[in-house]
C-alpha cells in the first residue's frame, strides 16, 4: 500500500471517529487492551527478534532498554489504554460562551485535530500509547516507528486493530507504515493533503529531520538534557535518593538526569557520598577540574559534556557558587525538558521555579516524573519542549483544537 493510500484511508475515517461518542471510544479502548494481552506471546516473540537484531548491530544498552518488552511492560501498555478509557473525553467540551451586544452568542468548542502522524524510534510502547490518546481524542493516527522495532510494532498494531474490529470500529483508525525506506518517510512528512499534524518522538537527529523536511505542521517533542542542582541547604539523603533515581532507574528515557550541579559550599562533604552511591551502578561522573580534585574516581569533563544527553550510565557534574549561576548554566545548556533543585531554601526554590526555562521544573523531586501517566493523563504522546499549542507531557487536550460556534437569531452585519 502506498503512503498516499494510507493517508487517504486515515482521512476517510475521521468523519466516523470524530463523532462516535465517549461510550464507544471506551468500548474500543477496552477491546484493544484485552487484545494486547491476548496477543502477548506473539508480541514478545516479535520483540525478541528485534532485540536480537539490535544487539547484533551494536545498539547501546540504553536504547536496548527502550526497545525491549516484557510481560510487565505489555501489561502496563494495556493498563495505559484502560486508564485513557477512564479519562474525561475532551471532544465536544464548550470552553466559553459569551453574548455580544448584537445578540450573537459566540463560544469555543473542543474538536479533534483530524489525522495525527507520529514518527518515532525504537520504543514499541509508544505504539499503544499513541493509539490510545489519538483515538480517545477523536483522531485517526498513522504511525512510522523505527526499523529496529518493526516486528514489535507490526505485532502490537495487529492486535490493537483486532480490538478495534471486535468493537465494531474501523481498523484504519490506526495504521502503521512498514516500509523502512527513508524516502518513504520523507514522503510521509509531506502528506499535507491528508495529515493534519506530525509529531516526532525520538533523538535530536530525528526531530531535526522532521522539522527540516515536513510540510505538515510539527509539534516538537524534545530530547532531555535534564539537570539536578544540589543547593547548599539541600538535605543530603534526599539529594542522593533523587539523583540515584533520576539517573539510574531507567537510563534510556528523556526524563533521566544527565547533568548535575552542586553548590561549591557543600561539595567537599557531598561529592564523596555521591560517588559512593553512583558507583553501585557504575555510573561514570564527568566533572569539572575542581570536582575531580575532590574525588579521584571522577573523569574530567569537556565542554561538550555540558550539553550531552547520554542515555547511558554517565552524568556530567559542575560546581557552582550560587543558585543564580546554576540557573544560568542550565538555561544555556538544557533542552527545555525537565530541571530540578534540591533545597530547603524557599527563596531559592521560588527563584529556580520562576527563572528556569523548561517544560517541567521540580523542587525536591526526581525529573523521572515528567510523564503523562504520572501527571494523570493516562499516557502521553510525548514531551513537548516547544512553546506553541502544547508544552510538557501531551495528553488528550493537547491532541485537540477548537472551533468557534456562533448562535444567532437573524443578525446581519451592517
Amino acid at each position: 500500500m502506498t503512503i498516499t493510500e494510507i493517508g487517504r484511508q486515515a482521512k476517510e475515517v475521521t468523519g466516523i471517529i470524530g463523532i462516535i461518542g465517549s461510550a464507544k471510544k471506551e468500548e474500543g479502548l477496552k477491546a484493544a487492551a484485552a487484545a494486547l494481552l491476548e496477543g502477548e506471546a506473539e508480541i514478545l516473540s516479535a520483540n525478541q527478534d528485534d532485540v536480537i537484531k539490535a544487539t547484533a548491530a551494536g545498539m547501546s544498552q540504553g536504547l536496548i532498554d527502550r526497545l525491549e518488552l516484557t510481560p510487565k511492560r505489555i501489561e502496563d501498555m494495556a493498563e495505559g489504554l484502560l486508564a485513557v478509557a477512564a479519562l474525561e473525553d475532551p471532544v465536544g467540551e464548550v470552553i466559553s460562551m459569551k453574548m455580544r451586544p448584537n445578540g450573537l452568542t459566540i463560544g469555543q468548542k473542543r474538536v479533534p485535530l483530524g489525522v495525527v502522524g507520529i514518527i518515532y524510534e525504537a520504543r514499541p510502547n509508544v505504539t499503544a500509547d499513541a493509539f490510545g490518546l489519538c483515538f480517545k481524542s477523536g483522531n485517526a493516527v498513522i504511525l512510522k516507528g523505527g526499523s529496529d522495532a518493526l516486528e514489535s510494532n507490526k505485532a502490537i498494531v495487529k492486535w490493537l486493530r483486532t480490538g478495534l474490529s471486535r468493537a465494531g470500529l474501523p481498523e484504519n483508525i490506526l495504521q502503521l507504515i512498514t516500509d523502512t525506506d527513508r524516502e518513504k518517510t520523507k514522503e510521509f512528512m509531506r502528506l499535507r493533503e491528508y495529515v493534519d499534524v506530525l509529531i516526532p518522538r525520538g533523538g535530536a537527529g530525528l526531530i531535526k529531520s522532521v522539522v527540516d523536511n515536513s510540510t505538515i505542521p510539527v509539534i516538537e517533542t524534545g530530547t532531555g538534557n535534564c539537570h539536578i542542582f544540589v543547593d547548599q541547604s539541600a538535605d543530603f539523603d534526599m539529594a542522593l535518593d533523587i539523583i540515584f533515581n533520576a539517573k539510574t532507574q531507567r537510563i534510556g528515557v528523556c526524563n533521566a538526569c544527565e547533568s548535575l550541579l552542586v553548590h561549591r559550599a557543600v561539595a567537599e562533604r557531598f561529592l564523596p557520598l555521591l560517588n559512593q552511591r553512583l558507583s553501585t551502578k557504575s555510573v561514570e561522573v564527568r566533572a569539572d577540574q575542581e570536582a575531580c580534585k575532590l574525588v579521584k574516581d571522577f573523569v574530567p569533563a569537556t565542554e561538550e559534556d555540558w550539553g550531552t544527553e547520554y542515555l547511558d550510565y554517565i552524568v556530567s557534574l559542575k560546581l557552582v557558587d550560587s543558585v543564580e549561576e546554576a540557573i544560568s548554566h542550565i538555561n544555556r545548556y538544557n533542552t527545555k525538558h525537565s530541571e530540578a533543585i534540591i533545597t530547603n531554601d524557599y527563596n531559592n526554590a521560588q527563584k529556580f521555579l520562576n527563572e528556569i526555562d523548561a517544560a517541567a521544573v521540580y523542587v525536591n523531586a526526581s525529573t523521572r516524573f515528567t510523564d503523562g501517566y504520572e501527571f494523570g493523563f493516562g499516557a502521553e504522546i510525548g514531551i513537548s519542549t516547544q512553546k506553541l499549542h502544547a508544552r510538557g507531557p501531551m495528553g488528550l487536550k493537547e491532541l485537540t483544537t477548537t472551533k468557534y460556534i456562533i448562535y444567532g437569531n437573524g443578525q446581519i452585519r451592517p
